[in-house]
């Protein structure tokens, strides 16, 4: 599949455009890929966190799936529910945003050495946007370490997300982060066998 360049302005549009702080009111302190998923994925995280001092968790909530000894000078949890970002035991600090209605991140430039997004880029509408910004707020050299599954919240998934193939919609992300000033990106299947999938896109600022 090739991408055009916008996407069809339709890829974006969701079933509840209501504010998405109404959704995320309640809290949900629940895991949204099978066990064996948050192994692989954390095992992944022990090598592409390695080394890092400050790390953003973008679209965090209650868990990072981050090693379970980090050595880490700061984490920060940007998410939707103040609940569940204050449970997150990894969080060094937390705030509370709404990227839907402001892509703009509220850290200074060339502040993280990592950012990870877990199962979560499906419900940005303007996900160039927010990933240029996470390459301002990354330190040159920096990486953004992007998880996908195929669990979503229907509703307030894009539609492009609820169309098209994994791999295409392995191949919008991986636009994303090229239209965002992205470099090195690539593509790695990190899926158990017989769980949830789990894709995994990594780019440098």
């Amino acid at each position: 599949m090739n991408i055009s360049n916008p996407p069809p302005a339709h890829w974006f549009h969701r079933e509840d455009e209501t504010n998405d702080r109404n959704f995320y009111a309640t809290p949900r302190f629940v895991a949204h890929i099978d066990p064996e998923t948050i192994d692989a994925l954390r095992d992944y995280y022990k090598i592409f966190l390695a080394g890092a001092q400050d790390v953003l968790d973008l679209m965090s909530s209650w868990i990072s799936h981050y090693p379970a000894e980090p050595t880490f000078q700061r984490v920060s949890g940007l998410g939707m529910n103040a609940e569940e970002l204050a449970h997150n035991p990894q969080l060094t600090d937390w705030q509370t945003h709404d990227l839907n209605v402001n892509p703009a991140l509220p850290y200074d430039e060339n502040t993280y050495d990592r950012v990870t997004i877990a199962v979560s880029i499906q419900y940005l509408t303007h996900p160039v946007e927010v990933l240029t910004d996470v390459s301002r707020v990354l330190r040159p050299g920096g990486q953004i370490c992007i998880a996908l599954s195929h669990r979503l919240f229907p509703t307030k998934a894009i539609a492009a997300f609820k169309t098209l193939a994994p791999q295409d919609r392995i191949r919008l992300v991986m636009f994303y982060l090229s239209q965002s000033g992205f470099e090195d990106i690539a593509c790695t299947d990190c899926s158990p066998p017989g769980y949830d999938p789990l894709w995994i896109v990594t780019g440098t600022a």
